[in-house]
């Protein structure tokens, strides 16, 4: 028997599939349950290509001292002004969901504001597509998409060896956690 169960209804994300639609920009104000927070020498810059090139919103800023970002909900990143920031990017990185129709045009504006900033798209073990991107205040941002659930696929069989099946699918769903 698996502790897991089914929350997806608590999430923005979509269903995965060719057909998902991606929420439209968060605009409530919530307590945050986590954020990232990204320093930031050039405060235009980094609202550029934040907006432009990965799809976020300005929610709100303070003049000069931090701008608050967001997707969808959930998914917020405040910039911070700073003195400096690091030289390169650190090999930790912020992950953010899409889905998979999004992931050329991220990449696409990626490059169209800053060429060189883009590694991928790639496919993971775990049924994602992923693009690693290089901010320009040096942080190292990956979108994912969840691809279409095969259950017939290796990928399913390597998450059902490991508990983890899609709902309604043997037991540990739901209905015992509701």
């Amino acid at each position: 028997m698996s502790d897991y169960y089914n929350a997806f209804e608590m999430s923005p994300v979509p269903t995965p599939g060719p057909d998902a639609v991606p929420p439209e920009p968060f605009r409530g104000i919530y307590g945050m349950p986590a954020f990232v927070t990204i320093p930031t020498t050039d405060m235009a810059a980094s609202v550029d290509f934040w907006t432009r090139g990965l799809g976020f919103i300005e929610l709100f800023s303070i003049p000069g001292t931090l701008v608050h970002l967001r997707r969808w909900a959930f998914q917020d990143v405040l910039l911070v002004s700073s003195e400096s920031v690091p030289e390169e990017a650190p090999s930790m990185s912020v992950t953010f969901a899409c889905v998979l129709s999004q992931i050329d045009s991220v990449v696409d504006a990626c490059r169209a504001v800053r060429p060189n900033s883009v590694d991928g798209p790639r496919d993971t073990p775990w049924t994602t597509r992923d693009v690693h991107v290089i901010t320009p205040e040096n942080a190292r941002i990956v979108f994912t998409a969840a691809k279409p659930f095969d259950p017939a696929s290796q990928e399913a069989r390597d998450l059902a060896a490991i508990g983890i099946t899609p709902p309604g699918v043997g037991e540990g769903d739901n209905e015992e956690h509701a």
